[in-house]
């Protein structure tokens, strides 16, 4: 028996409880029109009043946490240095519970959660936040490569004649699976309105601003149709991508793309032992973990290996899995997902997915873990999957057995 599977055996790791703050969009207010509803709010007050909820909700003395684990994307500006311990002692939380930040691209804050709960396995903690945030509204998208070359020479010529914009790559593999802008317009719509059917109220939190308090998601299009989506065009079909992929169909539009958001989660994580000694429910089990990669062109296909990985781990068939969240950065992604694994497509991301709710990069990991949790509490679903697919070809993903 490995030291994995030991571990495992010996000690659990649980989630007690998952929090969000409500989804809005990542818009900078700009010529007197009015920005995202929580544009007007820091980073760090942002994730800082999560903890505080989280916490307060959960009823646990914050001291007795021993890390902070925060993913966070653009970790420049308003979101660097540790994040997450700025955040912390912005929410009146004892000086004495340290941090760190966690980037593993679009899957950071689920990478947070990994490594806590990889922690209470190996005995290294008792009790650790897992959490992300991301203000796109404030700290832009790519803000941190402005003007700067992040791959250098060695990875532009293995790759020449160049990487590409994920939205290219969502092109590629909306061409390798066959996807008709129909499908990915069609899932779009089933996002918007899949979302608009759900009660998130048990895991949204109210966020104040400042000016007002925040409640409710913006971000989703309850009469969002084919139809609508369909007028749109594709901002990725430029002259040169056209010339170097003569083969793609240009499909992949804002519509039928995750949003830009703003937004934070935390998730409460400890070892069973410690939660049934302090009079908690663990509310699921984390069942197995992989990181997985792909190409860096066609990027955004990792979820499929990083998914085998696990579902391998765990000793599992995709079968046996009741709710899966694979994350919609594109349609493309969860729908190529859908057909390698012959998994109805309607059985993936029920309560809707970043489509309608919005992408905040390094908040997405813990937010898709928290809805996943409140999902298979309603269905009763024993086991839940959930996978990222992540900038450089990464991804993760990580299976929780509902408690």
């Amino acid at each position: 028996m490995s030291i994995y599977q030991e571990c495992q055996v010996t000690r659990n790791a649980v989630i007690v409880d998952g929090v969000r703050s409500p989804m809005a969009k990542g818009k900078a207010a700009k010529d007197g029109k009015p920005g995202g509803a929580l544009s007007l709010l820091h980073p760090v007050e942002l994730l800082g009043q999560v903890y505080r909820q989280l916490v307060d909700r959960s009823g646990i003395d914050p001291g007795a946490v021993e890390d902070v684990i925060a993913g966070c994307v653009s970790q420049v500006g308003e979101q660097s240095g540790p994040v997450g311990r700025w955040a912390w002692l912005a929410a009146g939380l004892p000086e004495h519970v340290p941090s760190t930040t966690v980037h593993r691209a679009c899957g950071s804050s689920q990478q947070a959660a990994d490594f806590a709960a990889q922690g209470v396995i190996a005995g290294a903690y008792d009790i650790v936040v897992a959490s992300g945030v991301e203000s796109m509204s404030r700290i832009p998208m790519l803000s941190a490569r402005i003007g700067q070359d992040p791959f250098g020479d060695s990875v532009a010529e293995r790759y020449s004649p160049g990487l590409v914009p994920q939205g290219v790559s969502a092109e590629i593999v909306a061409w390798r699976y066959g996807l008709s802008r129909y499908a990915l317009d069609d899932y779009a719509a089933r996002s918007h309105a899949r979302a608009a059917a759900t009660d998130f109220s048990a895991e949204t939190v109210p966020i104040s601003t400042g000016e007002a308090v925040v409640t409710e998601d913006e971000t989703i299009r309850p009469g969002t149709t084919v139809e609508k989506l369909g007028a749109l065009r594709s901002p990725f079909e430029t002259e040169e991508m056209r010339a170097r992929f003569p083969e793609l169909g240009w499909h992949i539009t804002a519509g039928n793309s995750s949003q830009l958001t703003d937004g934070a989660s935390a998730v409460l994580i400890m070892a069973e032992d410690t939660a049934e000694r302090l009079g908690l429910r663990p509310r699921a089990r984390f069942h197995s973990f992989a990181v997985a990669a792909d190409d860096p062109i066609t990027m955004l296909t990792g979820p499929i290996p990083a998914t085998e990985k696990a579902l391998g781990r765990a000793k599992l068939s995709i079968e046996e899995i009741d709710h899966y969240e694979v994350n919609e950065a594109f349609a493309s992604v969860p729908l190529a997902w859908s057909s390698h694994f012959g998994v109805d497509v309607k059985k993936v991301n029920p309560c809707g997915g970043a489509i309608a709710l919005g992408h905040p990069l390094g908040a997405s990991g813990t937010r898709l873990m928290t809805t996943m949790l409140n999902a298979m509490e309603s269905s009763g679903a024993r086991y839940g999957l959930q996978t990222m697919c992540e900038a450089g070809g990464m991804a993760n993903a990580t299976i929780i057995e509902r408690i």
